[in-house]
């Protein structure tokens, strides 16, 4: 890894950061309001297309430099969303791995994640006496 590769990274951090902050306030929710689940769909629906249309190129034969597969993949699409890293791991594990298995990913990814984030809340709760806003 160099360092190229990782201020090709940081740089479309920087700015897939400011994408989604953008796009939350453009929705009107601000960070935590009602629009909050619509700006979040925005950019998951977006990102995972970008992420889906990037695979697609490479896949055909398209030549993309790794300092821009870094810039807008890892760094642009995983700031502004990770569920289009979930997107392309999953549609990675169907094509090498069959529906069952990706079933099983698909299932444990989201069941856990909830999972975690409910139990953590709970625990946040108890510990402070008062629901995280």
């Amino acid at each position: 890894m160099s360092l190229a590769m990782f201020m090709a990274v940081g740089a479309g951090g920087a700015l897939g950061a400011m994408s989604r902050y953008g796009v939350a306030q453009l929705v009107g929710g601000g960070l935590f309001g009602i629009a909050g689940p619509m700006a979040t769909l925005v950019v998951n629906v977006a990102g995972s297309s970008l992420m889906g249309a990037i695979a697609g190129g490479i896949a055909a034969g398209m030549s993309l430099p790794e300092a821009w597969r870094g810039f807008i993949a890892v760094g642009f699409l995983g700031a502004l969303t990770t569920f289009s890293s979930f997107a392309l791991d999953t549609g990675q594990l169907a094509a090498r791995q069959g529906m069952a298995m990706t079933a099983l990913y698909v299932g444990l990814s989201v069941g856990l994640s909830l999972a975690a984030f409910f139990a953590t809340q709970a625990l946040v709760t108890a510990f402070f006496g008062r629901m995280p806003t």
